[in-house]
Order: structure tokens, then C-alpha cells, then sequence
């Protein structure tokens, strides 16, 4: 009896491609479409098993439904001149009704009855081009940097601006300072158009005694109360046009 073809459609189908450089981790990604309307149980194995990771290794597929397994090459020191003998395989079998345990399906299974499908391991190195776009973006970055340090830094909007209520209270501060400005300089023209006019009154007043002594002797008695309120007046208004101007 004729082996049974692999009813899984494997995406890629025949080579799993592994890009370096190989210092890091290297992930692809192995598709399995179930096309049938039966259930199929999967299980992948490789001949290099310490050297990859696969998530999910074994599973079931439910009809018409797709699962992708990750295949992750692990770090190592690559020899272009060496080529790879690493191999995957998909094992599959369509699984039986009311399955409960996997290992026992795997175990009890017959060879007439599974189906498989391998892959190659490729690897790669990036080109030159792909080697170049990839150290660009990294010499472009400090160079961004040092222009933000030549000119001034802006805040960032997320954690620099104000939300509306301590704008408003801002607002509200700077049209009380304004009024308070305003009001300080009215009161401080109030006092110099006072000064002035005190002046004046000063000026005025002092006109009084040079007429009053022209008056003569006989009217220096009564005029001495008026003459004491003037220097009075003369002393208030000198006072005040000095403290004020």
C-alpha cells in the first residue's frame, strides 16, 4: 500500500530560510493549512534539535483553519563555507474521533497512516544594500540628536503643556496684576496732580504777605495770625512737594 500524500499545505513548502547575522535569535514562520474537513493532528521534528526552538511543535488543526509555527535558529558562529545539513519534518495523521490523549494517538498510530512533508535549512547573509539601509537609520540618529542640542529645546506637548483649568488661573493672575498696575499708576498720578496743586496753593499764599507789608505798620498786629498760618502753609507744602515728587 502506497504511502499517504501530506494532506497539509505547508507555506513555504520545501526550505525554511534563516537571514543573518547569526549573533541573535533568527525567527521564521512556517504556515499549516488544513484544506480538508477533517481534523489533523501535526508534530514537527528536526535533526538539529538543540540548535532550534519550534512553538507550537505538535498540535491539532481544525478544518479549513491555518496555524503558524515559529522556527527560531539559535545564536551560533556561521561558516558561510559550510552548508547546512539541517532538516525539518512535518509529521501529520488525521485524528480520531473523541481524541483525548496526543502521545497515545502518536503511539498507537500506524505507518500506513501518517503523512509528512521536509524541509531544507537555508542560510543567509543580508546584501550589501540590505546592509547599508540597515547602518543608515543608525548613523541618522545622532546626528537628529545633535541638531535638537544646537537649537533650543521645545517641550513636549504630552508632558510639558497645561491642562485648561491652571491656564485659566494663569489668565485670571495676569488680568489681576494688569488691574493692580493700572490702579498703582492712577493713584501715583492722583499724588503728583496733588503735589502740584499744593504747590500752586503755596505759590499763591505767598504773594499774601509782600501785599500785606506794603499795607503799613499800623496793619502788621492783625495780619500775624494770617502771616503764621502761611509759613505754615508754605512749610506743609514744601514737605509734601518733596516727599511726593
Amino acid at each position: 500500500m502506497s504511502k499517504l500524500e501530506q494532506i497539509l499545505i505547508l507555506d513555504p513548502p520545501n526550505d525554511l530560510k534563516f537571514k543573518g547575522p547569526f549573533t541573535d535569535v533568527v525567527t521564521t514562520n512556517l504556515k499549516l493549512k488544513n484544506p480538508s474537513d477533517r481534523k489533523v493532528c501535526f508534530k514537527v521534528k528536526t535533526t538539529a534539535p538543540r540548535r532550534y526552538c519550534v512553538r507550537p511543535n505538535s498540535g491539532i488543526i481544525d478544518p479549513g483553519t491555518t496555524v503558524v509555527v515559529s522556527v527560531m535558529l539559535q545564536p551560533f558562529d556561521y561558516d558561510p563555507n559550510e552548508k547546512s545539513k539541517h532538516k525539518f519534518m512535518v509529521q501529520t495523521i488525521f485524528a480520531p474521533p473523541n481524541i483525548t490523549d496526543m502521545e497515545a494517538v502518536w503511539k498507537d498510530a500506524k505507518s500506513d497512516d501518517l503523512m509528512d512533508s521536509k524541509l531544507r535549512c537555508i542560510f543567509e547573509l543580508p546584501s550589501e544594500n540590505e546592509k547599508v539601509n540597515d547602518i543608515e537609520p543608525s548613523k541618522a540618529t545622532p546626528v537628529l540628536n545633535s541638531s535638537k542640542q544646537d537649537g533650543p529645546s521645545m517641550p513636549k506637548p504630552t508632558s510639558m503643556s497645561l491642562d485648561d483649568t491652571e491656564m485659566r488661573k494663569l489668565v485670571e493672575e495676569c488680568k489681576r496684576l494688569q488691574s493692580e498696575v493700572v490702579k498703582l499708576s492712577d493713584e501715583n498720578r492722583q499724588l503728583k496732580d496733588e503735589g502740584l496743586r499744593m504747590r500752586k496753593v503755596t505759590r499763591q499764599d505767598n504773594m499774601v504777605p509782600n501785599t500785606g507789608g506794603l499795607m503799613g505798620r499800623d496793619n502788621s498786629s492783625n495780619s500775624l495770625p494770617s502771616l503764621l498760618v502761611v509759613i505754615a502753609a508754605i512749610f506743609i507744602g514744601f514737605f509734601l512737594g518733596k516727599f511726593i515728587l
